[in-house]
This record gives C-alpha cells, sequence and structure tokens, in this order.
C-alpha cells in the first residue's frame, strides 16, 4: 500500500535526533511552555521572517487566537474561501465571528482576489486568505485592497511551510501568519500544535497573553483568554524538523516534478505553480471530470489517493443553513474533480513511477 501521507516515515528518517531531543526534554522535567517552545517560537518565526512566535496547541487555534488578538469577534463579519479543511472556518465560528465565502481561481484552488471586493461590507474586519496545497495565495492585490479598507489579514498557512511569494516566505505578509504542526504537514509534530508569527509587537503581546488565560504573571488574568498551548515535547521535535524542512520541500518538488512528466498527455488537470511563487506541495492534486473512477481504480491497486476536500464548507450540514444563498461555482466544480496522489519526503521516485504506471493502466483499461 502506498500511502497518501506518511507520518511515521518522516519519524523514522530523523528518528535519532528525535528520539533525543524527546529525552532531554523527558530528562528536564518542564513540559509546558519551557526552553523548547521559547526557542522553536523564536527559530521558526525567524525562518519565516516575522518578529514575534506564539506556540499553541493546534492550526485552528493560531487562527481563533489571531482573529481574538485583532479584537474580532461577534457582528465581525471574515471572509476567507470554502475550499479548506474546515478548520479555518471552524476557528472564524470560535471566535465568535461570521464567515463570508468567496470563489477560488480556477488555476489555483486560491482565493480569488478579483471576488473580494463585492464581499465586503461595513461589518468586514479581516480576511483569511489560505495557502491550500502548497501554493502561495496572490497575496499583492489582496494586500493592497485591505490596507484601503483598514481590514486585517490572516494568512492560514497551515499547508504551507516554506511557501514563498515573490521571494518573501508566506506567514510574513499579513498581521499574523497561522501555522499547525498536524502530523502530516510540511512540518509535523508527532501530535496536535501549531504557532502564530507576525512582525506586530502589539499584537504578539496581546496574542501572548491571551494564549494561557491572559495572564502577565502566574494565576493573575489581564485579559478574559484561554488555555492553548505548545508543549516541550512536540517543540523539541518540531526544532529538530525544522532543520530539514527546505530539504524536504525540495525532494517534494522533485516529487511534483517526476509526476508532471510522467503524468502529461493523459488529458489530467496537473497542478499549476504561480509565477514567482514557490510551491512546496503539501499536496499534489490532479484533476479530472469523473474521478470516481480513477479514485476507486488506485484504491483497489493499493494507491492511498483522497480528496482534498470532497464537500465545500458553505455545502456542510454544520454551515448549510445560513449559507443557503451562496453558490461558488469553482469551488463546488472543484470538489467534485479533484483528487490528492501521495505525497511526501520519503516516498521516492520508484513509487511516483508506480502511482503513474497504474493511473497509466487505468486510461489503457478504459479506452480499450
Amino acid at each position: 500500500m502506498i500511502l497518501c501521507g506518511n507520518p511515521l516515515a518522516q519519524y523514522q528518517a530523523h528518528r535519532t535526533e528525535i528520539d533525543q531531543a524527546v529525552m532531554k526534554v523527558l530528562a528536564k522535567g518542564w513540559y509546558i511552555l519551557g526552553e523548547e517552545v521559547s526557542a522553536f517560537e523564536s527559530e521558526f518565526s525567524t525562518y519565516i521572517g516575522a518578529g514575534y512566535g506564539i506556540g499553541v496547541g493546534s492550526g485552528t487555534e493560531a487562527i481563533h487566537l489571531a482573529l481574538a488578538a485583532c479584537g474580532i469577534g461577534r457582528g465581525d463579519e471574515v471572509i476567507t474561501v470554502a475550499h479548506t479543511a474546515v478548520a479555518t472556518v471552524a476557528a472564524i465560528k470560535q471566535a465568535g465571528a461570521t464567515p463570508v465565502f468567496v470563489d477560488i481561481e480556477h488555476d489555483y484552488y486560491t482565493l480569488d482576489p478579483r471576488r473580494l471586493e463585492a464581499a465586503i461590507s461595513s461589518r468586514t474586519k479581516a480576511i483569511i486568505p489560505v495557502h491550500l496545497y502548497g501554493q502561495p495565495v496572490d497575496l499583492e492585490p489582496i494586500m493592497k485592497i485591505a490596507k484601503e479598507r483598514d481590514l486585517k489579514v490572516i494568512e492560514d498557512c497551515a499547508q504551507a511551510h516554506g511557501a514563498e511569494y515573490k521571494g518573501k516566505k508566506v506567514g510574513s505578509f499579513g498581521h499574523f501568519g497561522c501555522f499547525s504542526f498536524y502530523p502530516t504537514k510540511n512540518l509535523g509534530a508527532l501530535g496536535d500544535g501549531g504557532i502564530l508569527v507576525t512582525n506586530d509587537a502589539i499584537l504578539a503581546k496581546q496574542a501572548k497573553l491571551l494564549r494561557e488565560y491572559g495572564w502577565a504573571e502566574r494565576y493573575v488574568s489581564h485579559l478574559d483568554g484561554w488555555n492553548t498551548r505548545l508543549d516541550e515535547i512536540q517543540a523539541a521535535i518540531l526544532r529538530v524538523k525544522l532543520n530539514y524542512l527546505d530539504q524536504d520541500n525540495s525532494k517534494r518538488q522533485q516529487l511534483a516534478a517526476a509526476y508532471d512528466q510522467e503524468l502529461s498527455g493523459l488529458g489530467l488537470r496537473l497542478p499549476a505553480a504561480r509565477q514567482n511563487c514557490r510551491h512546496v506541495y503539501h499536496l499534489y492534486v490532479i484533476r479530472m471530470t469523473g474521478r470516481d473512477g480513477l479514485l476507486d481504480y488506485l484504491k483497489q491497486k493499493g494507491v492511498g489517493a483522497l480528496i482534498h476536500y470532497p464537500m465545500p464548507v458553505h455545502l456542510q450540514p454544520a454551515y448549510r443553513a445560513e449559507n443557503k444563498a451562496v453558490v461558488l461555482p469553482e469551488t463546488e466544480k472543484a470538489a467534485e474533480e479533484i483528487i490528492s496522489l501521495p505525497m511526501y519526503p520519503e516516498l521516492g521516485a520508484e513509487n511516483v513511477n508506480r502511482v503513474c504506471q497504474v493511473i497509466k493502466k487505468y486510461f489503457q483499461e478504459r479506452t480499450s
């Protein structure tokens, strides 16, 4: 079986260093918000090109915390996309705000800046562009509109660790950049974890207070905060893996190039990489009409293909009632046609070739 993602292979690739880092934490006896978290916050924010990092319990909590630190809550609207993990929208709702959906670009599956102005109302307070599949959003026009309208921009970078837009890493453009360290991510922990980064000292201070009950000093709450902390063990693991992130992203790009070469000419729509950007291929997503036949065939042949994501958020039962009037043709069409092929640094060219041979055989059998 070729898995779609394989966090175990990533652990095995760096097992000695990870085990040593974990044992060091265990022996030290300090397990929450200690030296490892502080060091990782500094190292990761520096890597992104941001001045401050605040480690939290998950990527969802990173977005929630960013919204709260920006003072966004009940009665406010936040513009985002429905073609995303539901976590993006769950965080908006958790903050008490209302998600407003805009459609995606046809080629890149990310927020279409041309549709942004029409979605802005007097209640709009923020935009959350999602760098989906490792592909940077077209940030320049979004940042321009946000500045003109005095809106906060919170980048959802959960699938884009190390991706770049016009020479700068995503997460460094908005008021906050939010990252998940779920085990399958380009930079994944061995459990849940997240971080938000910012270049704004005031916002960083606010987020840090909110992260832990609003404490400026222990047991004294200055704000109505909550508990969302990155633990020492996960931070230690992430510090090890951060050293390999660029190398691993390069492997993903090489595997994507191999897929491109092998799958060209089959009538599939292959991933498009935005010009002047660095796509880091968290996922390698192909597209075709009538995709279910190929998806079933891949599974029968031991290829763990998946769909990211089969149902847009605005059509899901939890959100459908409040979004009855929302029509997103590009989003809805994409959800019917996409397939995520196996993609992780340890996959190797041989397994990419095996996947491609299965796909080629499917088309041969279909036409014979």
